[in-house]
C-alpha cells in the first residue's frame, strides 16, 4: 500500500495498519475519542502529497515504545518486513495514558469510606480515631473560645441591683443624703475634741454627756428646712457618723433614722411628750399594749414590766417605738452616760442604726433599704411612708452646708 502511512512499533518484524477515517456523527456534533483497544484497525492515512518521502515517525513513549498494541502485529508488504529488519530490540508493551482512565465521584467517595472502614477496624485505626475525633474536639472549642471570650470580656456588663420585697413599691431606691461634718469620738468614751464645723474656724466648746452637741451649728441651720427639732436632728447625725467609724459597708444615712423618728412619734412628741436638751422625751412615750387589737400585733410580757410597766403585753418605747425584747437586744448608749436608755433620743437612734444594718445590709442599695425598713415594721404602708419622708427631708436638706 505505497500511499498509505505506515506505524513501526519498533520490532524486529514490522506490522502497518491504516488509519480510521474521521467520520462525524450524523446529528452534527463533534466526535467523542476513546482509548484504542488491542485489536483495534488503524484508520487509513490521506495520501501524501507528491514528492513528499514519508517517514516513520519516531516513538512517541520515554521507553521508545510506540502506540502500537502490546501484543505482536502482524502485517504484509515491503514496508513491514523493512521496519521488522531496521527494528532491534524485544517486543514492546504499549501502557494507557493516564488521562484515558475515568473514575466517577461516586464510586471514587465509595471507595474511600470502604478504606477508612476498613483501616478503622484494624489495631492501629481503633487507636487513632478516636484521637482524631478528641483533637478535633479540642480545636473546636478553642475556636470557639477565641471567638466568645474576648467579645464577652470587651463587653460591659450590666450591674444588677438588688430586688427590693415584694411587698413594697419597686419604683424608687433608696433617698439621697445630703453630707455631715467630720466627727470624732465615740459611744462611751470622752467627751470628742470637735472637729471645726463648716464655716466655723475653732472647735466648739462641747458640754459634758452629750456627744451629739458637737452638731449643734449643723443641726441649727439644717433643723429650719426640714422641720426636725435640733436636739433630734443631732441625734440622727450623730448616729450616722459613729456608723461610718464602726460599720463603713453600711453606709446608713440621717435622713433614713429621721423618717422613722417622723412615722414613730413625729421626733419624740407623740402623747404629748418634749425632747429635752439632754435627748430625753417627758414624759416617757409608751405605746398601746400589743394585745392583737386594732391591727397591732399581739406580744405577750417579756420583761415583767420592768421597761414598759405592763406585765400582761409588752408596749413599744421611746422615741424610736422599740419593744422590750429589741431593745434588750440591741440597745445603746450613745450619749455616755453609762445608762442604755429607750427614752433617750441619741441611745435609740443610734440603737436603731445598728438594728437596719444587721445582717450586713449595704443602706445605698435599694433591696437591703427596702428589707432593712420592713424588718423594723413589716407593713408596706409604713415602709412607703418612711420612704417619702426620707426623700422629702433629702430633697430639702440638699444644699445645706
Amino acid at each position: 500500500m505505497g500511499d498509505t502511512r505506515r506505524v513501526v512499533d519498533g520490532e524486529r518484524r514490522a506490522t502497518a495498519r491504516p488509519l480510521r477515517p474521521a467520520a462525524p456523527p450524523d446529528d452534527g456534533t463533534p466526535p467523542i475519542p476513546r482509548p484504542r483497544r488491542e485489536g483495534d484497525a488503524l484508520p487509513p492515512e490521506p495520501p501524501a502529497e507528491p514528492g513528499a518521502n514519508p517517514q516513520p515517525e519516531p516513538s512517541a513513549k520515554p521507553d521508545g515504545g510506540s502506540g502500537a498494541s502490546g501484543r505482536e502485529q502482524t502485517g504484509s508488504g515491503p514496508d513491514a518486513t523493512a521496519g521488522a529488519a531496521a527494528g532491534g530490540g524485544g517486543r514492546r508493551r504499549r501502557m494507557p495514558f493516564a488521562h484515558a482512565v475515568r473514575t466517577r465521584p461516586r464510586e471514587f467517595a465509595v471507595g474511600a469510606v470502604r478504606a477508612t472502614r476498613t483501616w478503622s477496624r484494624r489495631p492501629g485505626g481503633r487507636t487513632t480515631l478516636p484521637a482524631l475525633f478528641l483533637l478535633a474536639l479540642v480545636a473546636a472549642a478553642a475556636t470557639a473560645g477565641a471567638v466568645i471570650v474576648p467579645a464577652a470580656v470587651g463587653r460591659p456588663e450590666p450591674v444588677a441591683e438588688a430586688t427590693p420585697s415584694q411587698s413594697v413599691p419597686q419604683t424608687a431606691a433608696a433617698p439621697a443624703t445630703p453630707p455631715l461634718p467630720e466627727l470624732t469620738g465615740l459611744p462611751g468614751t470622752a467627751a470628742p475634741t470637735g472637729t471645726p464645723l463648716p464655716g466655723a474656724t475653732t472647735a466648739p466648746v462641747l458640754p459634758t454627756g452629750r456627744p451629739a452637741d458637737a452638731l449643734a451649728g449643723w443641726a441649727q441651720r439644717v433643723s429650719p428646712v426640714t422641720g426636725i427639732p435640733a436636739v433630734a436632728l443631732q441625734a440622727y447625725a450623730y448616729a450616722e457618723l459613729v456608723l461610718a467609724q464602726t460599720n463603713r459597708a453600711c453606709q446608713l444615712s440621717w435622713t433614713t433614722l429621721a423618717a422613722i423618728g417622723y412615722v414613730e412619734s413625729r421626733h419624740g412628741a407623740a402623747n404629748g411628750a418634749t425632747l429635752q436638751a439632754d435627748g430625753r422625751a417627758l414624759p416617757e412615750i409608751k405605746g398601746e399594749p400589743l394585745d392583737g387589737q386594732g391591727g397591732r400585733s399581739r406580744i405577750l410580757d417579756t420583761d415583767q414590766g420592768a421597761l414598759d410597766g405592763d406585765r400582761v403585753h409588752d408596749r413599744a418605747l421611746g422615741p424610736m417605738q422599740f419593744i422590750p425584747t429589741t431593745w434588750q437586744e440591741i440597745g445603746a448608749d450613745a450619749d455616755g452616760d453609762g445608762v442604755k436608755n429607750p427614752h433617750d433620743i441619741d441611745d435609740a437612734a443610734l440603737a436603731a442604726g445598728l438594728y437596719l444594718c444587721k445582717g450586713g445590709r449595704n443602706m445605698t442599695i435599694p433591696g437591703d433599704w427596702w428589707g432593712a425598713i420592713l424588718s423594723y415594721n413589716d407593713v408596706r404602708r409604713y415602709a412607703q411612708a418612711v420612704f417619702d419622708k426620707a426623700d422629702e427631708y433629702g430633697r430639702l436638706s440638699r444644699n445645706v452646708r
